[in-house]
């Protein structure tokens, strides 16, 4: 897909990896890039392990244009996003006076002791750059093509919308859809010729279950590009399939 950006997202946190938590946070990050034309290509989900953080850093901030990680920046022993990060940059974990004072001054007014822990939420890694919001007293912060944010989805968010500011975009990735009654193994041959002929496009095919919150239909087709003409004249192609072969189908 031309005149787009790449991205990973690191997803971190041991509770993701046993189930104790789902992961809400992928998807919106997603969906507010691609609007931006910024293509998400790898995600990883890891535990508060430093080396394993620190690894991750540094393989996908040379292999992308952006990093964006999630979780392990909060007051608690296992939050070592920050700490892990300044190692692979090869940095300190440094104070960050601000944002400190305006923690403190929330806790004071709140009656909450600002316990050496919680001042753990002001630091980033030396030469870090505090993407501010309008919302959250506690901000993410970028260093070089890495942005660090929160775990907690609605702290996620908030962040997020500061740090959409910061990017740089491409063209901006449109989707269209078609839902339809069918099995995949009965028209793969002819979706693989359709895409061979839109390279520019993404088709993808996602079966759905009965009681899918998605869709009522078996399938649905996903058209992604940046030229929704090209979408539209590749999902015109596979309406055409559908409908030749009697399938039930309704693009979306």
């Amino acid at each position: 897909m031309k005149n787009t950006l790449s991205a990973a997202v690191i997803l971190i946190g041991n509770e993701l990896l046993s189930g104790s938590i789902q992961d809400k946070n992928l998807g919106h990050i997603a969906k507010t890039l691609e609007k931006k034309g910024i293509r998400i290509r790898e995600t990883r989900i890891i535990p508060d392990i430093e080396e394993e953080i620190v690894e991750a850093v540094n393989h996908l901030r040379l292999k992308f244009d952006y990093v964006f990680t999630t979780g392990g920046i909060g007051p608690t022993h296992d939050d070592i996003t920050s700490d892990s990060v300044a190692k692979a940059f090869g940095v300190q974990n440094v104070v960050q006076q601000n944002v400190f004072d305006k923690i403190q001054q929330r806790f004071s007014e709140k009656g909450i002791p600002f316990t050496k822990a919680a001042q753990r939420m002001a630091y980033a890694p030396e030469g870090s750059e505090i993407i501010k919001t309008q919302h959250s007293i506690i901000p993410g912060y970028r260093k070089e093509n890495v942005f660090v944010m929160a775990g907690v989805p609605s702290i996620m968010r908030l962040m997020l919308e500061g740090v959409v500011d910061y990017l740089n975009t491409g063209m901006e990735i449109h989707n269209i859809t078609i839902h339809a009654n069918v099995g995949e193994g009965e028209i793969a041959a002819q979706l693989e010729e359709v895409q061979a002929k839109f390279p520019e496009v993404d088709i993808g095919s996602y079966p759905q279950d009965k009681n899918s919150e998605f869709s009522k239909y078996r399938v649905i087709f996903v058209f992604k590009g940046t030229q929704m003409s090209d979408l539209e004249e590749a999902r015109g192609s596979v309406m055409k399939i559908l409908n030749d072969s009697k399938f039930d189908a309704v693009p979306i």
